[in-house]
């Protein structure tokens, strides 16, 4: 997946101003990490005004959902208004939208581990960090998340060691 596909996905999640964190692999790639991903994942608050926005972003992409995408069905407000993972395919790429991740943590208690990062000049979007991110992927233990470990320690690592350094 070609990251413009992805970031054209993100643009239009901005401009909806739906309130959403970015998880996943996209959150550790503009962390740094060197890793590859093929998706966006975003934990979005469950509230009548976002649920809205993400359904209009939604009908924009085109959305449906990837399991059996020959038979091109479209989510609906109930489904995201539930809660669950919504895993879909768009004409930019695969976009996931949580209702909660890791052991029932809502967008809300992912605030206070995310910050507001900007792409370029304009986009800006709030992204968890990567402490709170490995965490989740100890707590799933799936093959991937598992895998991809050792590469998001060893930035947390550097990223600390950068920000610890004296500045002249």
């Amino acid at each position: 997946m070609r990251s413009n596909s992805l970031l054209a996905i993100l643009r239009t999640l901005a401009a909806s101003e739906a309130e959403f964190v970015l998880v996943g692999g996209l959150a550790a790639v503009l962390q740094g990490a060197p890793i590859q991903t093929y998706d966006v994942d975003i934990v979005y608050a469950r509230n009548p005004k976002t649920i809205a926005r993400l359904f209009d972003v939604l009908s924009s992409l085109d959305a449906i959902f990837r399991i059996q995408p020959e038979r091109k069905l479209h989510p609906a407000i109930s489904h995201l208004a539930g809660g669950g993972h919504l895993n879909l395919l768009t004409r930019n790429g695969p976009l996931d939208l949580l209702g909660t991740i890791g052991n029932g943590l809502h967008y809300e208690d992912l605030l206070s581990y995310s910050s507001e990062m900007y792409i370029g000049e304009s986009l800006k979007i709030q992204v968890l960090n990567l402490e709170k991110l490995i965490q989740l992927k100890e707590e799933l233990g799936g093959e991937k998340d598992t895998a991809v470990l050792p590469v998001l320690r060893q930035t947390l690592q550097e990223s600390k060691k950068h920000r610890d350094r004296p500045t002249s």
